[in-house]
């Protein structure tokens, strides 16, 4: 939005408030907005700015504590149809700079996403001033953004977590509290600080001192939070691995696209190295190698060139390896995007095995909603086929000591799917991801995102984490979240690590959903009762008799 159009808005939504808001409200009616109109909007344009500001790539954590808070302060006293106005706006700042990284497949999709993903965020807004006329509204305050999250999860087109306040916590001391409820834990864990704030400022000149004890109280509960931290080491049985980080050649256009081959020689090369250094002495042997997401481009149990490089890296190394596979047997000709077990020949069942299909897949990535429409346009027509989702069973790859549980890219960002694969038993945890498409022209910050996700994800279920990327970035990560080791991106590399075996289940792997479902209950509840029910009714009446 231009600043002519910022002023605009704010012009018209000062013209609205003057409108809509008495001078004097009467008892029960609407109070005059907080802020004034002209400043309203500029207000939630900053909250949205400072909100993406907390995430990577600018990784100011401390603004997730700021930046919804004067969203509340600028709501106050407004009308839904201008909180939707103020929600958009808030929306838009907070949107279009942090998934700007998907312009590296299509401006198309970068707009459609942020445009869809900020009128949601307006229409889930528009409570909010309600809200803040209830008594003890900050906790439904709390839990409204608890419920905005937990729907823009979920929908449209399956959801999409991205700008959910835990996941910028990853350096934050509050990211202890996700081993307890999970990442809408650590979300109410946060969102309690900006809440107590906006509380502290629309009351500094009446009665402050309950909301400075909100405040003081909401940033003890941050501060308790590396109470919580799994013990990174903590004893018990371990265990080495490797991650195998190609590089892909950086172009984006058909005819790179068709050289599909080279991505997985890439990777083929680079063990082969890790084979040399194993038997120079350099660096210890694995149980356990693993590959990125699409690895392989096409399906190298039916490739005969691809199915004996991944064998002759495999038996090189002596070990298994975990290769990001394009799989085919889906229903009509559609392909699966998997992890696939593939074992050495010295193994009593050698090559490859059990395998994991991604269950999540990605719009506009792995399939096009309304291909008809839409598969034609840009650099959407470089994705010429759309894949199947896998089962709901999740696969436990297991080698050794070693259970492992597979998440694919995207997968990253759903609480259940990340559950799913661990609470079978799982001691290890791998994300499998092709960053490529998401990096090729300015890096944005796609990787970093994706990386706290998993570190956030290490700390929520107890477990040493293996993140492996065809061109970065890969980390290991152990389970109270510190990064072991890392590579950058653009570039090939090995990690070796010797990672904790961890059993058992994490409180937020038993209580589930469960915490997420009551606040939004609890959220639900308010709004509902900010509804005047006779009034409605007798409306109903009045339009069905005339």
């Amino acid at each position: 939005m231009s600043t002519k159009g910022v002023s605009e808005a704010a012009a018209a939504d000062g013209e609205a408030d003057a409108a809509e808001t008495p001078a004097a409200p009467a008892a029960g009616g609407v109070p005059a907005p907080f802020v004034p109109g002209r400043w309203g909007l500029l207000l939630a344009l900053l909250g949205g700015v400072l909100l993406f500001a907390s995430f990577e790539p600018v990784d100011l954590w401390p603004l997730a504590f700021v930046g919804p808070a004067l969203l509340i302060v600028a709501l106050k006293g407004r009308r839904p149809a201008v909180a939707f106005r103020y929600g958009f706006v808030f929306g838009l700042a907070l949107f279009a700079p942090l998934v700007l990284w998907l312009a590296n497949l299509g401006w198309l999709p970068w707009v459609a996403l942020t445009l869809a993903e900020s009128a949601l965020f307006g229409l889930l807004t528009m409570p909010v001033p309600a809200l803040l006329r209830r008594k003890a509204w900050p906790v439904w305050i709390a839990a409204w953004w608890i419920a905005v999250e937990a729907i823009r999860g979920r929908e449209p087109l399956g959801g999409f977590p991205w700008g959910r306040l835990a996941f910028s916590q990853a350096d934050s001391p509050a990211l202890g509290w996700a081993t307890v409820a999970g990442a809408p834990g650590l979300s109410l864990v946060v969102v309690l600080v900006p809440v107590a704030l906006a509380w502290l400022v629309l009351t500094a000149r009446k009665s402050p001192l309950p909301a400075v004890a909100a405040l003081v109280g909401s940033l003890a509960v941050v501060g308790a939070g590396p109470l919580l931290l799994p013990d990174a080491t903590g004893g018990g049985p371990t265990t080495t691995v490797a991650a195998v980080q190609g590089n892909v050649p950086r172009a984006r256009n058909l005819e790179e696209q068709t050289r599909v081959r080279n991505v997985t020689e890439n990777h083929v090369k680079a063990t082969l190295q890790l084979a040399a250094d194993i038997k120079a002495g350099k660096v210890p042997k694995p149980e356990l190698v693993m590959w990125p997401e699409n690895a392989t481009d096409s399906d190298p149990r039916e490739d005969p060139y691809l199915g004996a490089l991944v064998r002759q890296a495999v038996d090189a190394v002596g070990v298994p390896v975990l290769v990001g596979a394009i799989l085919d047997g889906g229903p009509d000709g559609r392909p699966y995007n998997a992890g696939l077990m593939w074992r050495p020949s010295t193994d009593p069942q050698p090559g490859p095995g059990e395998w994991y299909a991604k269950r999540h897949l990605v719009p506009f990535g792995e399939y096009i909603p309304m291909r008809d429409v839409l598969g034609g346009l840009g650099d959407l027509q470089l994705i010429p086929r759309d894949f199947e989702p896998g089962q709901d069973d999740p696969v436990l790859f297991r080698t050794g000591p070693i259970v492992l549980a597979d998440t694919i890219c995207y997968e990253v960002g759903y609480d259940g799917n990340v559950r799913s694969t661990v609470t079978p038993g799982a001691n290890l945890m791998v994300i499998q991801t092709n960053n490529a498409t998401y990096e090729r022209g300015v890096s944005f910050g796609q990787s970093e995102q994706q990386l706290d996700m998993a570190r956030i994800r290490a700390v929520e279920h107890n477990r040493a984490t293996v993140v492996v990327s065809t061109v970065g970035i890969s980390a290991v990560v152990a389970p109270d979240g510190a990064i072991m080791s890392r590579t950058g991106l653009w570039e090939p590399g090995v990690l070796v690590e010797t990672v904790p075996l961890r059993a058992g289940t994490t409180l937020a792997d038993r209580v589930g959903y469960w915490p997420e479902l009551a606040v939004c209950l609890i959220a639900l509840y308010g709004v509902l009762a900010c509804v005047d029910w006779q009034r409605t009714a007798a409306r109903l009446r009045r339009r069905k008799a005339s």
